[in-house]
C-alpha cells in the first residue's frame, strides 16, 4: 500500500527503490562521484531496517551519547555530525528527515529505501532475480533502470541499469524539470510589477534561477538548414544514423588479419594486401593473413589482427609474437553508431564535434530550433556611445557590448537597440516595440535602490516586471519579468556585475528557450591557493584564474582587487570562483568550486 507524501523542501527529492539485492547501494556509489563530477550537490538519506550506530566504541561521541546525550554533535575542520536518539516504534518518517537537510547547500536529494512512499523514484530491476516490478502499483516511478534481459511492458523510461552516465542524466534532467507543488507551468501573468525594491524579495541564487526558468517556454518552431549553418544551433528532432559507423569491420591497426585459432598457428600464408579504401573479395582460409591498413575492411574469414610491430615476416609467411586475443584490433561494423540508431537527440546544441559526427554521417541538412531573438540596449544620460567623443561627467557604454557578445555566443540573434536616454516616454515605446519585435528584451542599469525611476515608471506602464535583491555579490539587483510576449532582463549598471548575472539568470533561460533543455552550468572543484572572504547568507562569485598545479590537481587563485566596475580582473580571469552561502571564509588548500569562462566568455 502507498503512503502519501509531500516534499517539504524547495529542491527535488528522487528515490531509488528495488528488492534487496538489486545493487541499490552500489549503484549509488557509482553515481554519486559522477554527478558530483558534473557539479551536482548532493544530499543522501538511505533508510536502515536495523539498529546502527555511526561512531566508535570508546570515542568521546560514543560515549557521551550512550551516558544519555539526546544529541550529540562531533565536530573538525573536515565535517560536522549530529547523531539524535530518537526511539520510535515505526520507521522514521521521510518529511521529517527531509528538514534536517541543509538544503540552500545542495540541489537534490537522493533517497534510498522508503519504497512505499508516494515519492518520485527510480525503480532498479534485474531480470536474473526474477522479482515483480514494482511500477505495475506504484505510479510514482519515474523511470526503470534494468539489464537488458528485462521485458519492459508500456511507455516507461528505460535506462541501462549499467550505465551510470545515463542514469546521470536523467537524475539531472529530473532536477531541472522538477518544479514545487504549488508552481504549475505555464506561469501567466508574470509576477507583479514592484516599481521599488521589495527587500522582502530576497532570494538566493538557487531560487532566482529557478523562478526565472519557470516562466521560460522553449520555441518550437524550426528550420531546415544546411550542415555548414549549424554551428550553435539546437537539434529540433533526433538525428537518425542512416549508416553504420563504422561501415564495416575494419582494422584499428597497421597489421596482420587472420582467423583466430586455439594454439595459435606458427605461421600464415600471406595472400594480399588490404589497402584502406579497398577489400579482399575472396574468403579468407585457416591458415592465410592478408597485411591490412588501419581502417581498411576486414576480409571475410579473418576474424583477429596482430599489429605489424609484433609480427616476422619471411619468404611470403608471417609469425606473431605477443598475447593474442580474439577479435583484438577489430572495430566491428556499427559498434559506434548503429544504422537506424540516434546519433545525437533532439534539444543538443551543435558545435564543432557535433557538427563532424553529423558529417561523417552523410547527413546534408537538418532542422534546428528557431533562434532566440534578444533586444539589448543600455539606459542613462551619463552613458555614451564608443567612437564618439566622451561628454563631461560620462562614461562609455561597455555593457551593451559585453550583452551582446554573450547572446550571441548562445546562438541568439541580436537586436541593437542601443541607448535609451532618460525618458519614461521614450523607454516604454521602445521597450513596447522590443517586445514585439525580440522574444527576450535585456537592459543595464536603472534597476538598484536610488536609481532614477525612468525605467521602472516605463516597465510599469507596459510590462509586469518584479524587482529582486539576489543574496549574491557582484549582481545584486535583479528585475525579471514579462512585456507583452516577450521576457525581459534587467541587469545591474556595473560592468562586472552585469556579467555575473548574464551567466548565472539570462544565460539559463536563453539555453532553455532555444530548446537546449539538458544544459546544467559547469561547476567543476578546485583547490584554493589563496584565503578567500565572504558573508555567510551571500553567494560570492569572485574572479579568478585556475590552472593545473605541480601535483596534478586543478587549482585556483584570485585575479587581485575585485570592484564591481573593474572590468581588467574579467579579462585576466578564466572563471568564477563560487563562494556558498554557508561560508564565510576559506583558507588556502581548501576544496572550491569554479565556473569556467569557456562556455560563454
Amino acid at each position: 500500500m502507498s503512503i502519501p507524501f509531500t516534499n517539504p523542501l524547495t529542491i527535488p527529492v528522487l528515490g531509488f527503490c528495488a528488492y534487496s539485492g538489486t545493487g541499490k547501494t552500489t549503484l549509488l556509489k557509482k553515481l554519486i562521484p559522477e554527478l558530483n563530477r558534473r557539479g551536482v550537490k548532493l544530499a543522501v538519506i538511505k533508510h536502515a531496517h536495523h539498529n546502527f550506530d555511526v561512531d566508535i566504541p570508546g570515542k568521546d561521541s560514543y560515549e557521551m551519547r550512550k551516558a544519555g546525550a539526546r544529541q550529540m554533535l562531533v565536530a573538525s575542520h573536515v565535517r560536522w555530525a549530529l547523531m539524535t536518539e530518537d526511539a520510535v516504534e515505526e520507521d522514521p518518517k521521510l518529511p521529517h528527515l527531509l528538514q534536517q537537510i541543509e538544503q540552500d547547500s545542495v540541489d537534490i536529494v537522493l533517497v534510498e529505501g522508503f519504497k512505499k512512499l508516494e515519492l518520485p523514484k527510480i525503480e532498479l530491476h534485474r531480470a536474473a532475480h526474477d522479482k515483480p516490478f514494482i511500477h505495475t502499483h506504484d505510479k510514482n516511478i519515474q523511470a526503470i533502470a534494468c539489464c537488458d534481459e528485462t521485458e519492459l511492458p508500456g511507455d516507461l523510461r528505460r535506462l541501462d541499469i549499467n550505465d551510470v552516465a545515463q542514469i546521470a542524466d536523467f537524475v539531472i534532467e529530473y532536477a531541472k524539470n522538477w518544479q514545487p507543488a504549488n508552481i504549475n507551468l505555464p506561469l501567466s501573468p508574470a509576477p507583479e510589477c514592484g516599481c521599488e525594491v521589495d527587500t522582502s524579495k530576497t532570494l538566493s541564487v538557487r531560487q532566482g534561477i529557478d523562478k526565472i526558468l519557470s516562466y521560460v517556454n522553449p520555441i518550437t518552431s524550426s528550420e531546415a538548414l544546411p550542415l555548414d549553418e549549424l554551428n550553435s544551433r539546437v537539434l529540433a528532432e533526433d538525428a537518425i544514423s542512416p549508416v553504420n559507423v563504422p561501415q564495416q569491420t575494419n582494422s584499428a591497426m597497421d597489421g596482420y588479419a587472420f582467423k583466430h585459432s586455439s594454439p595459435m598457428l606458427a605461421s600464415y600464408k600471406i595472400v594480399a594486401d588490404v589497402m584502406a579504401g579497398h577489400q579482399y573479395s575472396a574468403v579468407l582460409q585457416a591458415g592465410e593473413a592478408v597485411r591490412i591498413m588501419t581502417g581498411a575492411t576486414v576480409p571475410a574469414g579473418a576474424d583477429t589482427v596482430q599489429m605489424k610491430e609484433l609480427a616476422t615476416e619471411l619468404e611470403g609467411q608471417v609469425s606473431f609474437q605477443g598475447d593474442i586475443t580474439l577479435g583484438q584490433h577489430i572495430r566491428l561494423a556499427g559498434e559506434d553508431i548503429a544504422k537506424g540508431h540516434t546519433a545525437l537527440a533532439a534539444n543538443t546544441r551543435l558545435q564543432a564535434p557535433e557538427q563532424g559526427l553529423l558529417a561523417s554521417l552523410g547527413f546534408g541538412q537538418l532542422p534546428v530550433f528557431k533562434r532566440p531573438r534578444v533586444a539589448v540596449f543600455s539606459t542613462g544620460d551619463e552613458v555614451c556611445q564608443p567612437g564618439e567623443p566622451l561628454k563631461p561627467n560620462c562614461i562609455y557604454d561597455s555593457n551593451r557590448f559585453t550583452i551582446k557578445s554573450m547572446v550571441r555566443k548562445l546562438g541568439c540573434e541580436v537586436i541593437d537597440l542601443g541607448i535609451i536616454h532618460d525618458s519614461e516616454d521614450a523607454l516604454a515605446d521602445a521597450l513596447s516595440q522590443a517586445a514585439v519585435d525580440a522574444d527576450v528584451v535585456i537592459s543595464s542599469g536603472g534597476v538598484s535602490v536610488g536609481d532614477a525611476d525612468f525605467i521602472k515608471l516605463a516597465l510599469e506602464r507596459v510590462g509586469q516586471i518584479n524587482f529582486w535583491r539576489i543574496n549574491m555579490r557582484p549582481g545584486r539587483p535583479l528585475a525579471f519579468g514579462q512585456i507583452g510576449d516577450s521576457l525581459f532582463f534587467g541587469l545591474p549598471g556595473n560592468p562586472v556585475a552585469v556579467m555575473v548575472s548574464f551567466m548565472q539568470f539570462v544565460q539559463p533561460a536563453l539555453r532553455k528557450l532555444a530548446g537546449e533543455n539538458s544544459w546544467t552550468q559547469s561547476m567543476v572543484p578546485a583547490i584554493a591557493d589563496t584565503g578567500l572572504r565572504s558573508r555567510v547568507g551571500r553567494t560570492e562569485f569572485t574572479r579568478g584564474i585556475y590552472h593545473l598545479g605541480v601535483d596534478g590537481k586543478l587549482h585556483v587563485t584570485t585575479t587581485g582587487a575585485q570592484g564591481s566596475g573593474m572590468l581588467s580582473s574579467m579579462v585576466k580571469g578564466n572563471c568564477f570562483i563560487v563562494i556558498s552561502e554557508k561560508d564565510d571564509q576559506l583558507n588556502p588548500g581548501d576544496t572550491v568550486y569554479i565556473q569556467p569562462f569557456a562556455d560563454l566568455l
